[in-house]
């Protein structure tokens, strides 16, 4: 198997051109790649197929071979493997995800992608389409408190595609994100699993974000975790609608308009190697 191994601010991935590659069982080979000392080292798989009704779709694992709906991060490397790789030659690339297909926007600079920017679509606020567990008559889980682990948190719950929970803390470093995260990922409140962002303001423009994955546990970035980050800021009256999100794998950029109800994410996409991988034991 052809590979390329990508990052959008150390959110890694092992991209492959499946208009080139077949690949069975995507799921155990996304756990075989994804393991940092007997693999390549990833957050999981992503393969980058044609589409009926956009111009390329995703198709993203975890490290734990389950299936994601959506990754921030993912899509804009997807972004720039087909233009760099000269699968097209657009600035304005639709990609069908199983979340919906979103619209992206490519700065390019000497022949290659330096920026892009996805429109990331319309936050779910409703609990039973997170989901989460609760009254199904509820409209939003704004700003309630839960119990993890013997302690009461004030979470704020929105899906960008994917399921996540933001809590507010005072420090992200001081967070013991290793014992606390799978508590969250877990907890009987969400039937399918959840990303838990740990989020500190640090002005009405910028904030810290550390962020629990499901199926791949922290990760340095999470692109949909940014963007239901920012939208959970606005709601509880925290910052403004444009924030910087300082991750640890670098800086995203958010603008949650939400007079139009939309969310835009602009950020970088790295190429780390190519190479080849023989999966015929799996």
């Amino acid at each position: 198997m052809k590979f390329t191994k990508m990052h959008g601010c150390g959110n890694d991935y092992v991209y492959v051109n499946c208009m080139n590659e077949v690949i069975d069982s995507p799921d155990k080979v996304s756990r075989y790649i994804s393991d940092r000392h007997f693999g390549i080292g990833s957050d999981g798989l992503i393969l980058i197929c044609p589409s009926d009704i956009a111009d390329f779709r995703m198709d993203m694992y975890n490290a734990d071979g389950s299936e994601g709906m959506m990754c921030g991060n993912g899509i804009r490397c997807v972004a720039k493997y087909v233009y760099d790789y000269r699968l097209t030659d657009k600035k304005n690339i639709s990609i069908e995800t199983k979340s919906g297909i979103k619209y992206l926007d490519l700065t390019v600079e000497d022949n290659n992608v330096r920026l892009v920017k996805v429109d990331m679509g319309e936050p779910v606020l409703k609990p039973a389409d997170i989901p989460v567990r609760c009254d199904e008559s509820r409209e939003s889980f704004i700003d309630e408190v839960i119990e993890v682990a013997g302690n009461d948190y004030r979470v704020t719950c929105v899906s960008m595609g994917n399921p996540h929970v933001v809590t507010f803390v005072e420090d992200t470093k001081g967070i013991e994100i290793e014992k606390i995260g799978p508590k969250f990922e877990n907890h009987s409140m969400f039937p399918d699993r959840i990303n838990t962002e740990f989020v500190q303001i640090l002005n009405r423009n910028e904030i810290n974000m550390r962020v629990w994955e499901r199926g791949s546990g922290e990760t340095l970035a999470c692109g949909t975790g940014t963007c239901a980050s920012v939208v959970a800021c606005v709601l509880n009256d925290k910052t403004d609608e444009e924030v910087t999100v300082h991750l640890l794998g670098g800086d995203l950029f958010i603008k949650y308009d939400r007079k139009n109800n939309k969310v835009f994410m602009t950020g970088p996409a790295e190429v780390v190697f190519e190479g080849e991988i023989d999966i015929s034991n799996l």
